[in-house]
């Protein structure tokens, strides 16, 4: 009793403690950001390895980020662009957010300075190409090596520290293709789409942009939110997206590469689906069945009447003891030849197969009768007629016969033609 007493205080400490835990992380995040109680903060670090995981985001893939419910990855394309990143940078910071930005090596090489204030920050920073073409999907590979080493080149000069390039790429407009995907991952370049965007690139307003960053994500519940900092109605609206945020319980994710000194955080593949099955949710389909890779691929002898326990001379009939490719093929019967199905043109046989050649059956039939007529009977020319029409009668049940084998017995249209035309 003592220890059922024991067991249960024990549980409901826990219980208490995890909860006090959840309720007091805001307050938490918010205690590393001086200056700024109300902040969102970021929740916690993950170190990915791209080579184990080379392509992310559900807008084209099947895996994202492995992420909890109600956890958030805020990532900017595009920049740097004084006019605007400065700002997007401040607001973060007024936020003690650490972000994902894929930055354009002409950008970077125009405003190095950009690219450093980033780094200082403590934000994670990849590509996004040199020029950011929308051709990715239709370039030659030489042309995709050249857009992809022209971004990392001018991205790691205008760093202090080259090593802080993330080895993370988003093809401009999300224009994907297997041979650009290859080519990057064969380089331990990891290839990151989106789970939703905000659509700030359109011609929106700011309004509309926060409407559906927060619509999106409600609809999901957790992943990669797409936004751009060269755009001033992305400004004007990531404030209000990120006080929406804090509002609604989101947490902020904040993404780093896998290093020697930085391994990554353990993960188990199922937790890089969006919604991972659970034993309470029924699969909707069935799970796709690996490839083996078999060691021997050696075929296996065919069983003999020992393996089935049973002796040959008892029971000969089960087996045969030669198969039909081992038959002797002087046993089998010889193809028949084509003169066996030969029918000869102009026969009796050939006019009765048609329903038109039977006035021309009879007509033979009278003729061959004729020779003995001329000897002298009118008896003997009546007798040859009805023998005649006895021969069309035959010749009529032939014809229906010939027809019920129409497929197995050639029709000699053209013989038959010229009969009844001379009939």
């Amino acid at each position: 009793m003592i220890g059922s007493g024991v067991v249960f205080r024990t549980r409901s400490w826990t219980v208490l403690l995890l909860g006090l835990l959840t309720t007091a992380s805001p307050a938490a995040f918010a205690a590393d950001c001086p200056g700024h109680p109300d902040a969102l903060g970021t929740s916690r670090t993950l170190v990915v390895d791209p080579r184990e995981h080379p392509r992310i985001g559900t807008m084209q893939y099947r895996e994202t980020l492995p992420l909890k419910d109600h956890e958030v990855v805020l990532t900017f394309d595009d920049g740097p662009l004084p006019k605007y990143s400065n700002q997007v940078l401040q607001i973060l910071a007024d936020e003690c957010i650490k972000a994902t930005f894929f930055e354009i090596g002409e950008q970077a090489k125009a405003n190095p300075e950009g690219v450093r204030k980033l780094i200082a920050a403590g934000h994670t920073v990849g590509t996004h190409s040199m020029t950011h073409p929308l051709t990715m999907n239709r370039m030659p590979i030489e042309k995709v090596e050249a857009e992809v080493n022209g971004g990392i080149q001018w991205t790691s000069a205008a760093m202090t520290d080259p090593s802080k390039l993330a080895p993370f790429f988003r093809i401009p407009g999300l224009m994907r293709a297997d041979a650009v995907e290859d080519y990057l991952i064969s380089r331990g370049i990891q290839v990151w789409s989106a789970d939703f965007p905000a659509d700030d690139w359109r011609h929106v307003s700011p309004d509309r942009v926060y409407q559906l960053a927060i619509q999106r994500l409600e609809a999901k519940g957790k992943g990669i939110l797409l936004l751009h900092d060269i755009q001033a109605r992305t400004v004007a609206a990531l404030p209000k997206i990120i006080r929406d945020l804090k509002a609604r319980g989101y947490h902020i994710v904040h993404v780093v590469p896998a290093t020697a000194d930085q391994p990554a955080t353990p993960t188990t593949p199922v937790e890089w689906l969006l919604h991972p099955p659970t034993e309470t949710t029924p699969i909707a389909r069935w799970p796709q069945v690996p490839n083996f890779v078999f060691v021997q691929t050696a075929t296996l002898p065919a069983p003999g009447l020992a393996d089935l326990n049973a002796e040959t001379s008892h029971q000969p009939q089960l087996l045969p003891r030669r198969t039909m490719a081992q038959a002797d093929t002087a046993s089998t019967l010889p193809a028949p030849s084509r003169d066996l199905f030969a029918i000869p043109e102009g026969s009796v046989d050939v006019l009765l197969s048609t329903t038109l050649s039977r006035r021309a059956a009879t007509r033979l039939a009278m003729e061959a009768e004729a020779p003995r007529a001329g000897k002298g009977k009118a008896g003997s020319i009546k007798a040859s007629k009805m023998k005649a029409q006895r021969t069309a009668r035959a010749a009529h049940s032939a014809s229906k016969h010939a027809a019920q084998v129409k497929s197995a017995t050639p029709r000699p249209t053209h013989l038959a033609t010229r009969v009844k035309k001379r009939a």
